[in-house]
């Protein structure tokens, strides 16, 4: 049985008789390993060498600082298919998508390549009495970032590249559920010529967590997963005087005009909905169908639910892997029954499916309800999982309003032919990220990725310009030479003259 240890100050860290939690394989059941969390004493370790590493490595030149990314992405590209095959024996979503997940990783790293061009800032040339003015940005000292387990790649790299190439030191504390990932991270920045102790990788649950967000030497803390979580490590690390970026829970809607061009919305729906057993934070989980087209959604849906190839994400052809563990299907399948019991049509039912070969695996099949209301629980709540929820309702502005008062607000998708609809819906709609004949808005590592309202604890989205500007600190500097300055002491507040 392997043990899956901690990464510090450039070397794999094991502590004797350290408490250990088993990591399973989704798709057999089967423990695959086991990985050691963390104490207090190892995370004052790990913080210890970040903070002894910062100073430096805040000094190195960006162009240097660039050239370490640039070498880590050639290595990660190496090593694509080697990623793949960890996060889907220990996640489950079929090496397709897992490919998938480390492509858009990989292109938050090649987007902080250019950080020495996206780090310069504005000049003023003699604001008045011989004084010039200039702002710059600095990095914030040790960072962290406490990852979920739905992508155990991809999420470390919207934060890890940003935060170290802006010169901060970096601790990543992944999910215990695929850790597996993050120690090829730590080996692959140090083959890049990372120093060591810039990036460290701890693992554990939520003593690891506390004791990261309560250390004085922890300027900021990067978090995605539930929102219970968020608001918690937003309040908490608050409280301390960190700086937080939080991306909590969602419940996305994909809303069908009577004028959307019907095959292309189902195709949308079955990717979006049941794509990694639904468990992504993008995952499209309620189709909101629009007046009468709502009947002929239905219709096409469900055959399509019905035939979904879902089996190992190792095999050829599956569509659809098993859910992270037993508990999480366990959980899934009581809000599938919560949603019968308050009265939603159950079209097709997932539960109780079995994979020939992997009986032991936690599979569940795709599930399709109709006729869904406000204030059911499969509507209100993150079901994370292949569920997904038809919602009625008689025209736009009913959709929109929907919409706009459920507490989650992360992305949001409509299909239709009309210009004017979307203009008006992509407008209106509370919601972070928005897509028009688009399923999964995830935006590119240009741009930024984050919610509204409970979807997001925190002023900063994630990756792109806005994490530039979470993981640096803005100074303004002003300044003129002796021969300018005027003499006598000067009691009004300056101005251009």
């Amino acid at each position: 049985m392997s043990i899956i240890s901690h990464y510090i100050n450039g070397r794999v860290v094991t502590v004797v008789d350290a408490r250990r939690q088993a990591v399973f394989n989704p798709a057999s059941g089967v423990e695959i390993a086991q990985v050691e969390f963390a104490d207090q004493q190892l995370v004052d370790q790990a913080v210890a060498a970040a903070k002894a590493a910062w100073p430096a490595w805040s000094e190195t030149a960006p162009l240097r600082r660039a050239r370490v990314m640039f070498k880590f992405k050639e290595l990660l590209e190496q090593n694509q298919e080697k990623l793949a095959v960890m996060i889907t024996h220990e996640h489950g979503k079929i090496f397709s998508d897992a490919m998938g997940e480390v492509t858009r990783g990989i292109e938050v790293v090649e987007f902080s390549c250019g950080l020495p061009q996206l780090l310069k800032t504005q000049f003023s040339d003699n604001i008045g009495g011989g004084i010039d003015n200039w702002n710059i940005r600095q990095s914030l000292g040790v960072t962290v970032g406490i990852t979920p387990f739905n992508f155990p790649f991809m999420v470390p790299m919207w934060m890890a590249p940003l935060a170290i190439a802006c010169g901060n030191s970096f601790i990543l504390k992944p999910s215990e559920r695929d850790p597996s990932a993050s120690l090829l991270i730590a080996d692959l920045f140090q083959q890049a010529g990372l120093p060591d102790g810039v990036f460290n990788v701890v693992h554990g649950d939520k003593v690891a967590v506390d004791a990261l967000l309560a250390h004085p030497d922890v300027a900021a803390v990067s978090f995605v997963g539930s929102t219970p979580i968020a608001e918690y490590i937003h309040t908490e690390a608050s409280r301390l005087g960190k700086r937080v970026q939080a991306l909590g829970g969602a419940k996305n809607h994909l809303v069908v005009m009577p004028d959307a061009n019907l095959d292309q919305a189902v195709d949308a729906l079955i990717g979006a909905a049941y794509g990694s057993a639904g468990e992504r934070c993008m995952a499209i989980s309620v189709a909101v169908a629009v007046g009468e087209i709502a009947d002929a959604l239905v219709a096409k849906l469900k055959p399509r639910v019905e035939a979904l190839k879902v089996g190992d994400g190792m095999t050829a052809n599956v569509e659809m892997g098993p859910v992270i563990s037993a508990a999480h299907k366990a959980k899934i399948e009581s809000l599938i029954a919560s949603g019968v019991e308050q009265g939603a049509h159950l079209i097709v039912d997932g539960r109780g499916l079995q994979v020939a070969g992997h009986e032991q695996g936690y599979f569940i099949g795709g599930s399709l309800f109709d006729h869904v209301q406000e204030g059911m629980r499969i509507h209100s709540e993150e079901i994370f999982g292949p569920v997904l929820c038809v919602v009625r309702v008689p025209d736009f502005s009913a959709a929109l309003d929907l919409i706009n008062r459920h507490e989650f607000g992360n992305g949001v998708s409509l299909y239709t032919a009309d210009g004017n609809t979307a203009r008006e819906f992509s407008r209106r709609v509370q919601v972070g990220m928005v897509g028009i004949n688009v399923p999964i808005p995830v935006p590119m590592a240009w741009h930024s990725f984050g919610g509204w309202k409970r979807s997001l604890f925190g002023d900063m989205h994630a990756y792109g310009e806005e994490g530039i500007r979470f993981y640096t600190r803005y100074k303004s500097i002003m300044q003129r030479w002796p021969d300018s300055i005027v003499k006598g002491a000067e009691f009004t507040m300056p101005v251009a003259k």
